[in-house]
């Protein structure tokens, strides 16, 4: 599908009630969000807009914009075009019924799978019962229906895997070598825990951190994609953190023996690339490239260039290193760190280092590397000392469906949602009550045009009932919008295809009830225990 085929104008919003705060993360709270463009500046996530035209054969959840979102999710797009390994996973905590909302979650799994994908889907069952307090026999119940519901849709179970967090073993040993990376303070900053935090409820985020890099276990590490809502961010920003942690090395890049941060290798970078560009010969024929760039010429260039003021903290304390460094050469090279584990890798690293270089205590310069090859030769070596060579798994974000009766949806409220176990004829009543984004009367909508994007009943269509059907949803939102579709009739066409839905779904839950009881997975838990509160 090309970007002039991709509807641009059946983007479902999915927001929140008015009036709701701009932006509230919490992973196992009422999170809200007013506005999704502020989670790009706040949070640094990514448009996925931006990196669709890269998507082979993109999901229609991300031709409508109801994926919004993403961080290097283009790792991942360009693995799937290239035929390259890459994983997706995600988790459901077996709290209530799964509804149309996990859906979403349960599509994008099912179409990585069909990408080619090694795809994982797992039950949080130690989040539900450490931090909701859900007992072990519920938890086996709601198990068994996300599960039944996943394999309903489609997922493949002998191409993917799927796993309970309780009872896998390379995820709780996984977990425990990420603890031995975080602390206590980061749990307070992150998800606002407290002296009253139970000691469970912290280990099921590490055991989520482990669950969120468990598909580079196998085999090697791969381009790994954690599809989530947004209120979920906290976990992948955390489990991101941690990837870098556990990795032997650390590689950037560098201009001189002095350390800078990032800010200040872009001063650097330019400061390098201007004086270094000035090749006009001299009276003897000789170029400014005929000498090496000396620091404290940077200095002087980067005193006097025109920066973007945000760089000017950066400036001053690049100024101050370069000059300290006098005649040292500026150059370009890429800097291997080694952060922890054995002496022998670090060694082994100097080795494999091809090119001119220089060894240090703690870090070696490469001056022949590229920044991609120099990680990439890193996590070689990391793999072959028996470390695990994480890379930073990617994500994408789905807008939260809005409740059927306004405002949010909620598992609390039944007649907010569809569960995905409804009766057909339930799930009828349930669309037919809904709210819409009509007018007042039927003369004002034909005159003034309904408000698709404020009403429930057609993110039904956008992210559901329409499937695959673009031109479908299309006309839809159309209709609306230009006052040719009157709620009355939509929402009967609506409630007629949810009926539909729901009716064979519980067909095809049914079939997969056999195929579910010939899978490895223990759906009757001899456990005992109250449960926890966080």
């Amino acid at each position: 599908m090309t970007d002039e085929d991709t509807p641009t104008d059946i983007y479902a919003d999915g927001g929140t009630a008015e009036g709701a705060d701009s932006v509230a993360i919490d992973p196992w709270g009422s999170s809200t969000i007013g506005d999704y463009g502020d989670l790009f500046s706040e949070f640094g996530i990514e448009s996925f807009e931006d990196v669709l035209a890269d998507v082979p054969y993109p999901h229609y959840l991300m031709r409508r914009g109801v994926i919004f979102g993403h961080r290097e999710y283009d790792r991942v797009a360009a693995a799937m075009a290239n035929d390259d390994p890459f994983a997706a996973l995600s988790g459901f905590m077996p709290t209530g019924d799964p509804h149309i909302g996990h859906k979403l979650v349960f599509d994008e799994l099912i179409w990585h799978q069909q990408r080619g994908g090694d795809v994982y889907g797992l039950i949080a069952d130690l989040e539900a019962h450490s931090a909701r307090g859900i007992s072990w026999p519920e938890i086996d119940e709601h198990a068994r229906n996300y599960l039944l519901s996943l394999l309903a849709l489609g997922f493949d179970p002998d191409e993917g895997t799927l796993y309970r967090q309780s009872t896998n073993r390379d995820v709780q040993d996984l977990g425990f070598e990420l603890g031995s990376r975080a602390n206590f303070s980061e749990f307070e900053a992150i998800y606002g825990f407290d002296g009253e935090t139970s000691v469970s409820h912290m280990q099921s985020v590490v055991t989520q951190m482990a669950d969120i890099l468990y598909p580079q276990l196998a085999d090697e590490p791969k381009p790994t994609v954690i599809p989530v809502g947004p209120d979920q961010d906290p976990h992948v920003r955390f489990a991101r953190d941690l990837a870098v942690r556990m990795r032997y090395f650390k590689v950037t890049e560098a201009f001189a023996s002095f350390e800078a941060d990032d800010a200040e290798r872009v001063l650097l970078g330019d400061a390098y690339d201007s004086l270094s560009s000035e090749t006009a010969p001299d009276a003897d024929g000789h170029t400014a490239a005929d000498e090496p760039v000396r620091c404290e010429d940077a200095a002087q260039w980067l005193s006097m260039a025109d920066i973007d003021p945000e760089f000017e903290p950066a400036r001053r304390s690049a100024i101050g290193k370069l000059e300290s460094a006098g005649k040292e050469p500026l150059r370009p090279r890429v800097r291997f760190f080694h952060r922890h584990g054995p002496e022998a890798a670090f060694e082994a690293m100097i080795g494999a280092i091809d090119g001119e270089k220089r060894v240090y205590e703690g870090h070696i310069d490469s001056f022949d590397l590229d920044l991609g090859a120099a990680e990439e030769l890193a996590r070689e070596v990391e793999l072959d000392h028996g470390g695990f060579g994480f890379m930073q798994p990617s994500s994408i974000y789905h807008r939260f469906m809005s409740g059927l009766t306004g405002g949010k949806m909620s598992s609390s409220i039944p007649a907010s949602h569809i569960s995905l176990l409804d009766d057909p004829e339930d799930g009828y009543d349930k669309v037919k009550a809904a709210s819409t984004g009509g007018r007042q009367t039927a003369a004002e909508q034909r005159e003034l045009g309904g408000e698709p994007d404020k009403c429930p009943v057609y993110e039904l269509y956008a992210y559901l009932l329409a499937a695959d059907d673009d031109e479908f949803a299309t006309r839809v939102y159309e209709e609306c919008a230009g006052g040719d579709r009157l709620c009355g009739d939509c929402k009967e066409q609506a409630a007629q295809l949810m009926k539909e839905f729901l009716a064979d779904h519980h067909e095809k839950r049914e079939e997969a009830a056999e195929l579910l009881s010939e899978l490895d997975i223990d759906l009757d838990l001899d456990r005992r225990g109250p449960g926890g509160a966080h």
